[in-house]
């Protein structure tokens, strides 16, 4: 079996407690039946000669124990020194080579991405999506932030970022191997030690990437990396008690992570949160419309079901009508079948009786459903347990009266978007309703009038990242992908960069030409008279013992 991988501790490769098989969905779609008597009978070991050879069959991960789980954490904290110890030169260079890596493989990972359910365009998506992350822009980027330096009366002072320690992830289930780069990456380069929860729902890209991408770069210093399948819920409880870790990066829903962020700040942990998100694009009366209907569209890659995609469209009241009609013709067209197909968006929708709920909740409420809606299956055939959701467009007119409904103040994980049409055409009555959303990951805005951009950028407080006139999910180098304000990354969210997410600012003072007598007078370190403060570029994150644990 091509990808078949162990439980890696701290470099070592382990048999574990068992094996999740995976089984590729677009064979599952079409016999859904014999791909689950297959997969059980593998995943039990009751499968017969040669099951493991079946061309459905695509790969295996190995189910970590409690135990493993133990010496992975213990494995992180004693790796850890020598690696923040080591150049940042090595640290950062370490992120060049995994860039030069996934470039290299990436249509094999597209590959495992598409056999994992992923549409091949949604999968292409979430690897330059990883590009991005680990771009020379970005990774130049996040360290220069890392280190400055100044002289000032005499003393030179450096503010300098140290890495946290250990950090314990848990990869978003539905997108393990994004979010896994997005996030483990970086931090390995802040000089950090990570050990990987692998989702059991669908660890074959995450671990293909721990062991293939990312741990033969490790060298000498293999125990900083470990990647352990496990349930999330037996994970947790362990990284809360445990002495060595310091940090908890947890892609997951809200109602979960903000209860953990509060669990971790009692046990004097990090909480660094990825959650939910409710983004928003605005259409004013002046945007390019077909560009601006394209944008929308981005809502349903994945069904809706990727949180950086946009699930609420505000429209100015004169081309409100406009962008409903041209979005219903595009919706129309967007076919279902297996996720191998050049022209899909769509995949299987996992919470379809909460899609149902929100919709019936927003029509009893006045919405109109303008398309979509019907559950069918992979040949687009009407079916009541069908597992596709046809995509869903509703109409809200007025911001006061979306405000009550959950297909507005909710994230909606299904393919689902629900326009607005804001009947004052205010800009400020807009703003005022994207600040009020619970969830702040990104609000993106089309128009050309100058004084209507300008006021977006200035007064909409309530996001990690702002997009103008451009892609609402499109990735970006140096543009943070992830991290938000609100229920989206917390109380202390904000747009992340996970360099500087998993370490902390110090700041040290050293007295260069400062006579022994006057190193007490507090009145001379602090005049005015004749300022001598400097900066300097000073040590650069790429200088060695710039960046020490």
């Amino acid at each position: 079996m091509r990808h078949s991988y162990r439980v890696l501790v701290g470099g070592a490769h382990e048999d574990g407690a068992g094996w999740v098989h995976w089984v590729r969905v677009g064979d599952a779609l079409e016999a859904p039946y014999d791909m689950a008597v297959l997969k059980a009978a593998l995943d039990t070991g009751e499968a017969g000669p040669g099951a493991a050879a079946h061309p459905a069959v695509v790969g295996r991960v190995a189910l970590g124990t409690a135990d493993q789980r133990h010496r992975a954490v213990a494995a992180a904290r004693a790796a850890q020194p020598g690696w923040a110890a080591a150049p940042a030169t090595e640290r950062l260079g370490l992120v060049t080579a995994f860039d030069r890596a996934l470039h290299a493989r990436q249509a094999e990972l597209v590959e495992l991405l598409v056999a994992e359910g992923h549409p091949v365009r949604v999968a292409r998506f979430e690897v330059a999506t990883m590009l991005a992350a680990v771009h020379p822009c970005t990774v130049a980027d996040a360290a220069a932030q890392l280190a400055r330096r100044t002289t000032v009366n005499g003393r030179r002072v450096d503010l300098v970022r140290k890495p946290d320690g250990v950090v314990g992830l848990v990869p978003a289930r539905n997108a393990a191997a994004a979010t896994l780069v997005f996030s483990a990456v970086m931090a390995l380069a802040a000089g950090n030690a990570v050990v990987v929860d692998l989702p059991p729902s669908g660890p074959l890209s995450a671990a293909f990437i721990c062991h293939e991408l990312l741990a033969p770069l490790l060298g000498g210093h293999d125990g900083v990396l470990s990647a352990v399948c496990s349930p999330v819920r037996d994970v947790l409880p362990e990284w809360l008690a445990s002495p060595h870790i310091d940090d908890i990066y947890y892609f997951g829903p809200t109602s979960r992570g903000l209860d953990l962020a509060a669990d971790c700040i009692r046990r004097g942990k990090k909480p660094i949160l990825e959650l939910s998100a409710n983004d928003t694009v605005v259409i004013w009366q002046d945007a390019p419309l077909d560009l601006a209907v394209q944008a929308l569209l981005e809502a349903f890659y994945a069904s809706g079901q990727i949180c950086l995609t946009p699930n609420r469209a505000v429209l100015h009241p004169q081309i409100a009508d406009q962008v409903i009609d041209r979005l219903r013709q595009q919706i129309d067209r967007l076919p279902v079948g297996r996720p191998e197909r050049d022209d899909v968006i769509l995949s299987p929708v996992v919470r379809r009786g909460e899609f149902t709920d929100v919709v019936a909740q927003a029509l009893n409420a006045g919405a109109t459903l303008v398309t979509g809606g019907q559950f069918v299956d992979v040949r687009g055939e009407s079916r009541a347990r069908g597992p596709f959701i046809r995509p869903a467009l509703l109409r809200v007119d007025g911001l006061s009266a979306a405000r009550s409904l959950r297909a507005v103040h909710d994230e909606t994980f299904f393919p689902l978007l629900t326009t607005v049409v804001a009947s004052s055409g205010r800009i400020d009555d807009v703003i005022a309703f994207l600040n009020d959303n619970r969830h702040g990951l990104r609000n993106s805005l089309w128009a050309t009038d100058p004084d209507i951009i300008s006021t977006f950028r200035t007064e909409v407080r309530n996001a990690g990242t702002l997009k103008i006139n451009d892609s609402h999910i499109g990735p970006i180098p140096t543009l943070p992908i992830d991290g938000g304000t609100g229920h989206t990354s917390g109380a202390i969210g904000e747009a992340s960069l996970p360099m500087l997410r998993t370490s902390h600012l110090q700041g040290i003072s050293t007295p260069l030409d400062i006579p022994d007598a006057t190193l007490f007078d507090h009145s001379a370190a602090v005049s005015e008279d004749h300022p001598t403060a400097h900066l300097h570029p000073g040590p650069s994150a790429s200088s060695a013992g710039t960046f020490r644990s």
